[in-house]
């Protein structure tokens, strides 16, 4: 075991498929700058040269288009995207080409295509450079979801998601770059192998979350204990396609869910959570009813004030809870 912080582990999932495997390469915006997307890809052009670490002009549509012809071609391409929301510049190439060709081919084409997308939000960015889109791609059927919330799933989910046949959306987030915690060796594994983990055990609530609205789940249950409430912490990792199953189980042992979601509360994640436990435990098992912690549905602030009213934090997650009892 070793510690290592979440952006770097991204780093390190990207030199092992690099190192191990010639088809896969990578295009994408600021990939050469000294920014190195938030410090993910450090010296990766370096290291591996511009016919793999590929600088893109500036047009999502252009290089994500690219990138799922290449991957036609036999090739395993990682189109980053350092913000989710010009990912939308992509949409049909995302949505329209790469999700639907094994499905219109009858399984004869498989774009195994990656498009990494990252969460950038707070920092007075604005309601344009802020957006949290993932339960849009998770709607989409021949499309797999992944959201990392720990340094070790940064790094094998990416693994995973460039080896799967399928096109994937990978998505981190900005808030969690500086986490640290131990991790061990590479673990290959098959990415239709992947389903939720409890994060930590407890009796009292069951609380579920992707990405970084783990970590606050996290810290949240740290905070009930000193009122005597233990959470159960269920982290999703991939969206799409959502297992419920994990998050029943722990629903149906504490009688109580609070699900947390960094996206807008209408047609969002936290809603399909609530609902798909629901309709798996039925609701006799609920000892109150469920609660979601989500953005309020408007765009996001510019002003420092508005954002520490607009996004979910610790205490707001404690006061969700504490309303179940």
């Amino acid at each position: 075991m070793r510690r290592l912080r979440y952006g770097e582990a991204i780093r390190e999932a990207f030199m092992y498929l690099l190192d191990h495997d010639p088809k896969v390469f990578v295009i994408g915006q600021g990939l050469w700058s000294p920014w190195y997307v938030g410090s993910s890809m450090t010296d990766l052009d370096k290291l591996y040269g511009p016919e793999r670490i590929m600088d893109s002009p500036v047009s999502e549509l252009a290089c994500t288009g690219a990138a799922v012809g290449a991957a036609l071609c036999g090739y395993r391409p990682i189109v980053v995207h350092p913000r989710m929301d010009f990912l939308l510049y992509a949409m049909d190439s995302i949505v329209n080409q790469a999700a639907k060709w094994a499905h219109m081919l009858g399984g004869q084409a498989h774009p195994a295509v990656t498009v990494r997308s990252i969460i950038n939000r707070g920092g007075e960015q604005g309601a344009q450079h802020s957006q949290a889109l993932h339960a849009w791609f998770a709607h989409v059927p021949g499309l797999r979801v992944v959201m990392p919330a720990t340094p070790e799933d940064a790094r094998d989910l990416l693994i995973a998601a460039v080896w799967c046949d399928d096109p994937v959306l990978y998505v981190d987030d900005r808030w969690l770059y500086e986490l640290e915690e131990d991790v061990g060796d590479v673990t290959v594994r098959s990415l239709a192998e992947e389903s939720p983990k409890v994060r930590r055990h407890g009796t009292d609530v069951t609380l579920v979350g992707a990405g970084y609205s783990t970590r606050l789940c996290m810290e949240a249950a740290k905070q009930l204990t000193l009122d005597g409430i233990e959470a159960e912490v269920v982290d999703l990792r991939v969206l799409n396609p959502l297992s419920i199953e994990v998050p029943a189980e722990s629903v149906a042992r504490t009688g109580r869910l609070c699900v947390v979601d960094g996206g807008w509360r209408t047609c969002g994640l936290a809603g399909e959570v609530m609902a798909s436990v629901l309709e798996r435990t039925g609701p006799r098992v609920m000892r109150a009813a469920p609660k979601r912690v989500t953005l309020p549905d408007a765009p996001a602030p510019t002003s420092r004030v508005l954002e520490e009213a607009y996004y979910p934090n610790v205490d707001t997650v404690v006061r969700a809870v504490k309303e179940l009892f």
